[in-house]
């Protein structure tokens, strides 16, 4: 008996073509996540106003024209003296259940319609951070709720990523996929930059609102992936997209020519192919994919370093006086915005460079060492002045958020849809949740030792950054060396060179 499986993905239009699709694609899934990001972004903002207050001297006067010791009392449990530590755990409690649900994520979502999949994971998420900002007008001090609040938002978190990049993988090609993913992946610090706007601007009415206007949003968003999000061309009354490719090409013979040229080519570079049963790849299947573990564990350093400014950077700049002063939280808050707008260049930038040369290894490391005295110089003179503040932290978002935006993007979709797997797109959410889940560990992992060791001064907190981006470099060496390898003996660089010439 043959069993038939009810769907309810909008209805294709014929009249719209395939690039209409492709664009409204890109935008839903880009409003998706970066409402995402911006529900998950308020812990940071209120972390200043939960925690320990600052001790400074009457001389030290924010730009509020107030005393800043005398800004906020705190928030029990998290106003004690180990209110660091605290603050440092629920992030953990948010992180770690990101980190394992992620995994579950990807393998749910190679099985179900995505689309509902999303909007489930987009309403619970918010439901989950409206509860968070309503312990404010419910006077809850217990640590316990704040941690069992903070898990289920990060399992319900964890559904998002896997589906728009499995989504955004069916709509697009490799054709410069670096660069598409490059623009398409600033959402998640548009999100941010909103997120951070929002929590700070409504902070002075009572920290609650700071979360229940992200946990609205969310949910209005997901609202519109439900009604408008198509899934894959197929979904669309067109074939699949590498048919679509094949019958828009001007020259069969060119399409082809260039298609086995491509799988030379990653063929070298990611070693010999596993053989994939047809359908959804099972999870150890997945990590024994050519590249996967590389990444993944590269990631996982790279993300650390990148959510620990996502959780702490507020925080810091708000008890490190910029030219003498120290901010109030909103200023505090918004400032921490300009990491972002560097981390959407960065992001951009390298899914160019990695375009233009075909090397994603060579240009996450290229980012990785540039990031390293980018965090120094922040540190050493990022509060002398504040063009010198908004100038360095411009500069370390560019470069820290620069390989963590191509890695999960591009590289998660290239790895997802590489030959050895024939271009099963049911692999793509599975490959993208491995990656993004191990990275997701490192993530966790970031903001709880920041919440530790910041108690013996900032200087650790920055060397253990830069020893996290040294070792993610480290996992890319043999990758990046097979690339360069691959190039100069296809005489790809050199012909390219000539070329432009």
């Amino acid at each position: 008996m043959e069993i038939k499986t009810l769907t309810l993905t909008p209805a294709p239009n014929p009249q719209k073509s395939f690039l209409f699709y492709q664009i409204s694609v890109f935008l839903i899934t880009f409003s998706a996540y970066a409402s995402f990001h911006a529900s998950r972004k308020p812990p940071s903002i209120v972390k200043s106003v939960l925690g320990p207050q600052i001790q400074s001297n009457t001389s030290q006067i924010s730009e509020l024209g107030q005393n800043s010791s005398s800004i906020g009392t705190g928030w029990a449990p998290f106003n004690g003296n180990r209110g660091t530590h605290r603050l440092g755990e629920l992030d953990l409690a948010f992180l770690s259940a990101y980190s394992i649900g992620m995994y579950f994520s990807g393998h749910i979502g190679d099985r179900i319609d995505l689309r509902l999949f999303l909007t489930f994971g987009m309403f619970a998420s918010g439901i989950s951070t409206v509860i968070f900002g309503l312990g404010f007008w419910w006077k809850i001090h217990e640590l316990g709720f704040f941690l069992v609040v903070q898990i289920f938002s990060g399992l319900f978190q964890s559904t998002g990523w896997p589906c728009v990049v499995s989504v955004v993988g069916n709509w697009f090609g490799k054709s410069k996929r670096g660069l598409i993913f490059g623009i398409w992946n600033s959402q998640t610090s548009v999100g941010n930059i909103f997120g951070s706007v929002v929590a700070s601007s409504v902070l002075e009415f009572g920290w609650g609102w700071s979360f229940v206007l992200p946990g609205i949003f969310i949910i209005l968003v997901g609202v519109l992936v439900f009604l408008f999000l198509v899934v894959s061309p197929e979904d669309a009354g067109f074939e699949s997209l590498e048919k679509e490719i094949e019958m828009n090409s001007n020259s069969n013979a060119e399409s082809i020519e260039n298609l086995e040229r491509m799988e030379r080519e990653e063929d070298g570079l990611l070693g010999s192919r596993v053989s994939v049963l047809a359908g959804a790849i099972g999870f150890v299947e997945a990590w024994r994919l050519p590249g996967v573990a590389p990444y993944a564990f590269c990631l996982f350093f790279s993300k650390l370093v990148a959510y620990t400014f996502l959780y702490w950077l507020p925080f810091y700049i708000r008890h490190t006086a910029v030219a003498g002063v120290f901010l109030s939280q909103k200023r505090a808050g918004i400032l921490s915005t300009v990491f972002d707008v560097g981390g959407v260049f960065g992001g951009i930038l390298a899914g160019f460079i990695s375009d233009r040369i075909d090397a994603r290894a060579v240009t996450s490391i290229i980012f990785l060492l540039f990031s390293v005295p980018a965090l120094i110089l922040y540190r050493i003179y990022g509060s002398i002045s504040m063009s010198a503040n908004i100038g360095l932290m411009f500069l370390s978002g560019l470069f820290v958020n620069g390989p963590y935006s191509l890695i999960t993007t591009a590289v998660a979709a290239d790895l997802g849809t590489q030959n050895s797997i024939k271009g099963n797109s049911r692999a793509l959410a599975t490959v993208t949740a491995i990656i993004d889940g191990t990275g997701s560990v490192g993530a966790a992992l970031g903001p709880l030792l920041t919440g530790y060791i910041s108690t013996r001064g900032w200087n650790s907190v920055f060397a253990m950054l830069i020893l996290a981006i040294i070792l993610a470099g480290l996992f890319l060496i043999h990758l990046a060396k097979a690339e360069i390898r691959s190039k100069l003996n296809e005489r790809k660089w050199l012909s390219d060179n000539i070329s432009v010439q």
